[in-house]
């Protein structure tokens, strides 16, 4: 091995080259925060062309190395931080969170045994008991930090699955599926997020078992269509598995009737799984914790971090209510967690996981909490659904944009509306919007549908975004769309 090092450990010389490879990288990072424009605007084509990669036989030592990632990769990234980057549910994040991102990575603890992570492996199992009292469940530790949303929910799901056929004596686990898996059925709303189809698929089950249910005006699930639909399956001899309520629709930020989907499910014996990926930040909230009334009663839920709690990419959780379904997935395996182990009251957590090396994300949550306390993190979560309320009612107020659906979190859908022009000149004209305003660097706006309606979307996670901003960015939606007005009359 070469002189210079390259691996992390205490000796001087190692210790000097990680001062200096941090130092520098923090110094870029600076640098990249102050530039004033949101993104470089460089197009698909273009960053396929510049970006080469130059791995050579001798390498090119640390500063090189990180000088281009700096030019290829720091330089051209989106400012997520920027006033004008409301496009997605992907959140600026905590400075404590990047400050935790050095100890994960300098650390490099892995949770699949206490051995390799003594610390982090109680500190997760706090948190998880925290969470839980947040959302109601009974005193425990029947959860587990996950890589986000998907995972979250492909667990309930995959729960719900083991626990419906446990009821008829038959464990997936160690026999598998069996019968005739096409009567199987998961309802979730028409809102509801992709990965509840592609977790059924990777299940085996496949999409045809999700029944879509409806939505009202405000895209939350429609009760009577349930329970329509339920009265069909059951007529069909179809068997219910589960159903997912969401707790934040990714353009709506919709939140379905929890109680009275909890209360039914209980009445028929039917497994819920709650995606609150986006709309669990409510538990910190002051003005809007009563938006997720009835969570409490769910079998598992899914929470993010890395969304409304400010928190880097990734941080998510899973929590089930009722301990003793982790047995349906748990797997014994002596080199990590043994009996003996576990008889002398070590934690096991890679038996509640469907990760085996997993990140200790947990500290980053722990880290927001006890820096900032619980009425700051309120405040900063509570800020973007107020404010979404605020730019509504501005939105309603000018001739030449239409509010497309009542705020419910943080997110706004509306669209520019010109003088004439049918609906697919509509669509097309605020799509184009969308495209223009990335291409420039100035803004990213999302581009959606609701009800059919193709629209912009501003998601206001970002608490240092004011009605001001907001304003500023509307006015280039504005100009955009009469810039391409007058090229299409023009040609």
């Amino acid at each position: 091995m070469s002189d210079n090092n390259p691996i992390l450990s205490g000796s001087a010389q190692s210790v000097a080259a990680y001062q200096d490879a941090i130092e520098q990288s923090s110094q870029a990072v600076i640098d990249w925060l102050k530039q004033p424009e949101m993104y470089q605007g460089k197009t698909v084509d273009q960053l396929r062309e510049r970006i080469q990669l130059n791995f050579t036989s001798e390498g090119l030592g640390n500063q090189a190395a990180i000088a281009r990632a700096v030019e290829y990769f720091l330089k051209d990234s989106l400012s997520v931080h920027h006033a004008q980057c409301v496009a997605h549910l992907h959140c600026p994040s905590l400075v404590i969170s990047q400050a935790a991102e050095v100890l994960i990575n300098a650390t490099n603890q892995s949770m699949d045994s206490w051995d390799q992570s003594p610390s982090a492996t109680i500190i997760e199992v706090k948190l998880i008991q925290w969470l839980r009292e947040q959302v109601g469940y009974s005193v425990g530790d029947a959860g587990v930090f996950t890589s986000g949303g998907t995972q979250s929910n492909l667990m309930g799901l995959m729960l719900a699955r083991d626990a419906f056929f446990a009821r008829q004596g038959h464990s997936v686990q160690l026999q598998g599926l069996t019968g005739d898996l096409s009567k199987i059925k998961v309802f979730c709303s028409e809102s509801a997020h992709f990965s509840v189809q592609k977790n059924m698929a990777l299940m085996g089950l496949g999409y045809q078992s999700v029944i879509q249910v409806k939505t009202d005006a405000f895209s939350r699930m429609d009760l009577a269509d349930l329970k329509a639909k339920l009265a069909q399956a059951k007529a069909k001899g179809e068997q219910v598995m589960a159903i997912v309520a969401t707790a934040g629709t990714t353009d709506a930020g919709a939140i379905d009737p929890l109680v009275e989907i909890t209360t039914l499910a209980t009445q028929e014996n039917i497994w819920v799984h709650v995606d609150a990926a986006w709309g669990g930040a409510l538990l910190l909230s002051e003005k809007y914790r009563h938006y997720l009334n009835g969570l409490e009663c769910a079998d598992s839920v899914t929470l993010d971090f890395h969304k409304q709690f400010f928190q880097t990419i990734s941080c998510g959780a899973f929590l089930l209510k009722d301990a003793r379904h982790f047995e349906l997935m748990r797997y014994q395996a002596a080199y990590l967690n043994s009996d003996f182990d576990e008889e002398q009251g070590v934690p096991n957590l890679v038996s509640k996981s469907l990760q085996t090396t997993r990140r200790f994300d947990a500290l980053k949550l722990w880290m927001g909490l006890e820096a900032l306390g619980k009425k700051q993190y309120a405040d900063i979560i509570d800020n973007g659904v107020t404010l979404s309320q605020d730019v509504a009612e501005y939105v309603s107020a000018q001739p030449h944009l239409e509010l497309v659906m009542q705020p419910q979190l943080a997110s706004v859908l509306f669209r520019f509306r010109p003088e004439s022009g049918d609906s697919a000149f509509v669509a097309l004209l605020n799509q184009r919007i969308g495209d223009v305003l990335l291409a420039s660097g100035s803004a990213n706006v999302g581009v959606t549908e609701a009800d059919g309606i193709t629209c912009l979307k501003m998601t206001l996670l970002n608490p240092t975004v004011c009605l001001e901003d907001v304003k500023i960015l509307l006015a280039s939606v504005k100009d955009t769309a009469e810039t391409l007005l007058n090229a299409e009359f023009q040609s």
